[in-house]
């Protein structure tokens, strides 16, 4: 989720599901070079396709942002943890 063109993709399937070509438009990018971001997000769970007919329809994949925000929050705790150890050394140290 580095990357500011996978958050905003995600940002317009947490709105609705869309189709592919859907979602290339709200970019500068070609479409190629969104589907391969839409493949990355897929590889990692965050987006799921669905075939219907001939479209393919993406969405979020609540599973994947559930394990995404367990990951983010397990992150967090451990460097605030650290982050306060090292506040207390800086202060003996004074």
């Amino acid at each position: 989720m580095a990357d500011s063109t996978r958050r905003r993709i995600v940002g317009l399937l947490s709105e609705e599901d869309r189709r592919a070509g859907d979602i290339s438009v709200h970019f500068e990018t070609s479409p190629p070079a969104i589907s391969q971001h839409l493949k990355i997000l897929r590889e990692a769970g965050i987006v799921r396709v669905e075939k219907r007919g001939r479209e393919r329809i993406y969405s979020l994949d609540p599973e994947g942002l559930a394990a995404m925000e367990s990951w983010v929050s397990d992150t967090r705790r451990k460097w605030n943890g650290r982050l306060d150890r090292l506040a207390d050394m800086l202060k003996e140290e004074e």
